[in-house]
């Protein structure tokens, strides 16, 4: 078992999910509310790691945090190390792949508010931003989760970024996607059953705790 991969994938899940709570709510209500006639674009591009091939995105990732690149460059400046093959840049690899696991449940949960409560909000005195904090998050809230679960799973899963953009440098980017798929390659089939066991089993719990509060959240 390796526990070093092990933690690195739990930091990276925990990291990405935290950054992107706040980004996907505000990203979501914008949208959700939005009236723009462009924002059929804007969704688009939200869901577009989702059909892109996983390489095909490390590579654009890659392309554009290394050494070469503007934002490499302004990096290494400011904190004298590499961004592409470091932690961090696996974190911010890792926020792109997951945004439309994040901000798509939760603009699903936006959008399905009913207007006459949201209206009932307004003339009552409410500012549009304690109605935001009092009604409509407290009613988006099962997608908030939603995608905050969606976003830790896949992230425990990815390969194809964290591999392009991080490497395989152990206890920095070697996440357990890796470590099972070196232990294949090694014909340690054991040592790669035990780890894909254990993501399988976090992931199902984690989708199945989920998906039984939603449903207890609509019978109410």
């Amino acid at each position: 078992m390796d526990w070093s991969a092990l933690r690195l994938s739990f930091a990276l899940a925990l990291a990405t999910s935290l950054v992107l709570l706040p980004v996907g709510i505000l990203a979501a209500h914008a949208l959700a509310r939005s009236r723009w006639r462009w924002r059929w674009l804007a969704e688009a591009a939200l869901t577009l790691p989702l059909v892109l091939p996983p390489t095909v995105l490390g590579y654009y990732l890659l392309t554009a945090m290394g050494a070469g690149s503007a934002l490499g460059q302004a990096y290494a400046r400011l904190f004298d190390a590499t961004l592409a093959f470091s932690f961090e840049g696996l974190v911010l690899a890792s926020v792109i792949a997951n945004v439309p696991f994040a901000v798509l449940p939760m603009l699903r949960a936006f959008e399905a508010q009913d207007e006459e409560i949201l209206q009932a909000a307004r003339l009552s005195g409410m500012t549009p931003l304690r109605s935001f904090l009092r009604v409509e998050l407290p009613l988006a809230w099962p997608g908030v989760v939603s995608g905050m679960v969606m976003t830790g799973a896949h992230t425990l899963g990815e390969f194809g970024v964290v591999l392009m953009v991080g490497g395989a440098i152990p206890g920095e980017t070697k996440t357990a996607s890796i470590a099972i798929y070196d232990r294949v390659q090694a014909f340690d089939m054991s040592g790669a059953g035990t780890m894909s066991a254990l993501l399988l089993a976090f992931s199902l719990l984690a989708l199945g705790l989920v998906t039984r509060r939603n449903r207890a959240a609509r019978g109410r």
